[in-house]
């Protein structure tokens, strides 16, 4: 027995020196680490927090209520039982300092609120606004809490915060949205703390899951056999190459594998160690199908089976505290957020649940006496106690703060071969307000792509894709573009070059779709058309002259046209035989090629081939006709060709459309020379398009708005009485004497402000009067109307509804004349009476 014990004893010790060991390697891990490189915002100035102004602060920031002083004596009582019970875990964030230095809980530190912005009414809208508005600071040390804990307020205010100032400020927003949201204190790993997301792809990138399409099973009863292997030699040495070449492709496979390894995150010693804050959602309110969380500083939703997160101290909201009894050795995977089960999570209060009232502190203090907080520490073991109010103020963002939405109208953030550029709008000339460029390598050296969000702009460009590579650049129109325009695809803007044109066919009178034009080459696609046309392609020659600016005449800058083809859809009212789906117009050898649609169970096509006569050949102006000049192929049928007169009519209009057509041609490029311009002036001179009821930036609306509230007092007045001649019949009174005794201004003051009143009065009697007379008349006519409806035509009951209809708009002007006229005349009256307090003529003795 002394043997085993001394083993023991032996054991012990070696368990002791090595947890000794460990935590002078974690004191040494930890001050690496507090002075290692964090990811924050390139260009951010560095800000003291103990530079700030808090004397214009409220009193509830500097002081603690009755109520919030029994709380802290409550919380101070539940971490020494915690500490007891729990000895090995880390003591809990509580009641940290605020910035005035006073100790408050961190559940009154949430401030419920709803903003008036509807893109806040959502979870997702929230933690985008959270995580561009405000700069990431990191913790002081990255594997304990935050001594510091400042309002809401104070951190929209300085537009700066770590990531339980995040938390705390998305989950007020989200509780005062509707949602079940929680603050959580855990441990996640050193890319989502430091925001790091370099090695992560960006969600603009990511491709939406494809959900697997469910294969019909095929019955096997009826199954041919398989034929007899008849394979030859060539087709096993084929076999064998293809074999070989997968060989070196899964070689490079295991290269690139080797690469991708190079790309994941190195080694952390503070695995697991390391503190941050985030934001829980449970399922139920709002809809919410299932729980998941919200890392603050990116705004990014992850499920609750997110290796990223580590492990749950505590979770709190603006009525409880919970403090997690769950083991984390699998993170957060395994972890119930049932925070009713007692087994599984303590809450700090007991009945706390109850709605909220805000209340003043004389309510406070009633409610709380001076022997109840005698008596504290006889209800040490009650913690049925209700969570005071929110000592915060309430939290507001002015709408050109929300519009700003990234703090100093600019956000940069790195991700994976990828750099994501976010501005506010306005800020950029051009209506930039997002960008996002494609590296090849993970260094960002080399440049792919660059794709680019705009907004506001008059011209309605809301995206533009360049590919580096091609050099080919894109425009996405919105609707409404002057010219019809959907996408451009172009690599410069000079004419004759290659580029796509896509348009919203459904406001264009030709149903023109896209068009496609290559330097000897032109093709238009057409949806909707009455003549079942759906594709036009047009070989131009080389061009002898220069070409001319836009605006110039057609028929001079136009290129030679080679040959025109036109593709039809089957027109359903016509014979197969006598519907053309396609022809070819050769013009440069004088020859038109028609090709019908197929008939039901034919596998040819019947074809009409004309070959026009030269202007030299001809007799006069007149075309003579020939059999030479048409080959005809009528399929699937053995009937006599058709007469010359017939085919010569068919000619005669085939000539006369390739002269429209010519035409339609030369306006199509006219139609691209004058968009090339526009979008050369559109980028040269980038407008952007405000608001109307934006009267900061509607520099004429504001105009307006200014005007309008400097003259609404005297819009009260007539346009006899602005110009200040309301004194004039009483002075005339007087003599008009330059200097006024007290008694003769205050009876001039007097006299003026009575017969004002009656003015007013009789003006409101007069339209008194015109409403009972009309209300008296539309009585009469329906009376008048009950008695002779049976003997009335359709036309004078007609008449008598219309003039019926005209004195019910009368009676309700009126009525609204007489409501506005009641409102506005006590204020006529006070502006009246205070002007003549202001007059220079009755001041000095009034």
């Amino acid at each position: 027995m002394d043997v085993l014990e001394e083993k023991e004893e032996e054991e012990q010790r070696e368990e002791e020196l090595k947890g000794l060991e460990i935590s002078d390697h974690l004191q040494d891990v930890e001050m690496k680490v507090s002075v290692e490189q964090v990811c924050v915002p390139v260009g951010v100035p560095d800000f003291n927090w103990s530079s700030i102004d808090t004397s214009q602060l409220p009193s509830s920031y500097k002081t603690n209520t009755l109520k919030e002083k029994k709380l802290l004596h409550i919380a101070d009582h539940f971490l020494q039982q915690y500490t007891h019970l729990c000895p090995d875990r880390k003591p809990l964030f509580l009641h940290p300092v605020n910035e005035c230095g006073v100790e408050k809980f961190v559940s009154t530190t949430l401030r419920p609120t709803l903003l008036p912005y509807a893109e806040l009414y959502h979870w997702d809208g929230c933690a985008s606004f959270v995580s561009d508005y405000l700069i990431m600071e990191p913790l002081e040390s990255p594997i304990t809490p935050p001594s510091l804990l400042y309002s809401p307020t104070t951190i929209l205010k300085y537009q700066r915060g770590n990531c339980f100032d995040f938390s705390m400020l998305l989950c007020s927003m989200l509780i005062g949205a509707g949602y079940d949201a929680y603050c959580v204190h855990g441990y996640a790993t050193r890319e989502i703390c430091t925001l790091d997301e370099t090695l992560k792809l960006c969600p603009l990138l990511r491709k939406p899951q494809e959900k697997p399409k469910e294969r019909m099973k095929k019955s096997t009863k009826y199954k041919v056999k398989s034929p007899p292997d008849l394979q030859s030699k060539f087709e096993f040495q084929q076999e064998a190459k293809r074999a070989e070449n997968e060989a070196a492709e899964k070689n490079k496979e295991k290269q690139v594998d080797k690469f991708m390894e190079l790309e994941k995150p190195k080694h952390d010693p503070l695995y697991g160690l390391r503190v941050h804050a985030w934001v829980l959602v449970l399922s139920g309110k709002k809809e919410v199908p299932e729980t998941f969380f919200i890392n603050p500083f990116t705004g990014d939703s992850h499920s609750t089976m997110d290796e990223h997160f580590l492990g749950i101290e505590s979770v709190w909201n603006h009525r409880n505290y919970w403090v997690n009894m769950q083991d984390c050795w699998n993170g957060c995977k395994d972890l119930i957020f049932d925070l009713g089960d007692t087994v599984c999570w303590e809450a700090m209060l007991l009945g706390s649940n109850k709605t909220l009232q805000l209340l003043s502190d004389a309510e406070e203090k009633k409610e709380l006496s001076d022997r109840e907080l005698d008596d504290v520490g006889k209800e040490e073991g009650d913690m049925s106690f209700d969570m005071p109010p929110s000592w915060v103020a309430p939290i507001e963002i002015s709408p050109r703060e929300f519009e700003t939405s990234c703090s100093e109208g600019k956000k940069v953030i790195l991700y994976k071969k990828a750099k994501l550029e976010k501005w506010a709008p306005y800020l950029n000339g051009n209506g930039l307000v997002k960008r996002l460029t494609i590296y090849a390598d993970l260094y960002c050296t080399e440049v792919v792509e660059v794709r680019e969000w705009f907004r506001n702009r008059e011209d309605m460009l809301h995206t533009r894709e360049v590919n580096k590579q091609t050099q080919l650049t894109t425009d996405y129109f919105s609707p409404g573009h002057l010219l019809c325009l959907k996408a451009h695809t172009y690599t410069s803007l000079e004419p004759e070059t290659e580029y796509t044109m896509e348009f919203y066919n459904e406001v264009r009178v030709d149903g023109l779709q896209k068009r496609v034009e290559t330097p000897n080459e032109m093709t238009e696609y057409f949806v909707g058309r009455d003549d079942f046309l759906h594709v036009r392609c047009t070989e131009f020659g080389k061009r002898q002259k220069k070409i001319h600016l836009a605006g110039t005449r057609t028929d001079i800058n136009s290129r030679p046209i080679v040959q025109i083809k036109e593709c039809f859809h089957r027109n359903p009212e016509k014979p197969a035989e006598e519907d053309v789906a396609e022809r070819i117009f050769l013009i440069t050898d004088d020859i038109i090629q028609l090709t019908y649609h197929l008939k039901d169970k034919n596998i040819t096509a019947s074809k009409k081939d004309f070959f026009k006569v030269a202007e030299g050949d001809r007799k006069g102006n007149e075309m003579v006709m020939s059999p030479e000049m048409c080959i005809t192929y009528q399929a699937g049928s053995s009937e006599k060709k058709e007469k010359l007169l017939h085919l010569y009519k068919l000619l005669q209009k085939l000539t006369v459309e390739e002269k429209q057509l010519k035409q339609q041609v030369q306006q199509s490029e006219a139609e691209v020379l004058n968009i090339l311009k526009v979008r050369e002036n559109e980028e040269t001179n980038v407008k952007l398009s405000v608001s109307i009821y934006n009267t900061e930036r509607n520099e004429k609306r504001r105009q307006q708005h200014e005007a309008m509230k400097n003259t609404r007092e005297d819009e009260l007045w007539g346009p006899e009485e602005q110009d200040l001649k309301y004194l004039a019949p009483f002075l005339i009174q007087m003599g008009h004497r330059e200097k006024m005794t007290k008694v003769q201004a205050q009876r001039v003051r007097d006299g003026c402000l009575t017969d004002f009143k009656h003015r007013l009065i009789n003006k409101a009697n007069i339209i008194q009067a015109r409403l009972e007379k009309a209300v008296e008349e539309l009585q009469k006519k329906d009376e008048w109307f009950q008695r002779n409806q049976n003997r009335l035509s359709a036309e004078e009951e007609s008449d008598f509804l219309t003039h019926r209809s005209e004195t019910t708009f009368q009676i309700q002007i009126l009525a609204m004349r007489l409501k506005r006229e009641k409102q506005v005349a006590p204020q006529k009256y006070l502006a009246l009476e205070e002007k003549l307090h202001k007059d220079p003529r009755l001041a000095e003795h009034l």
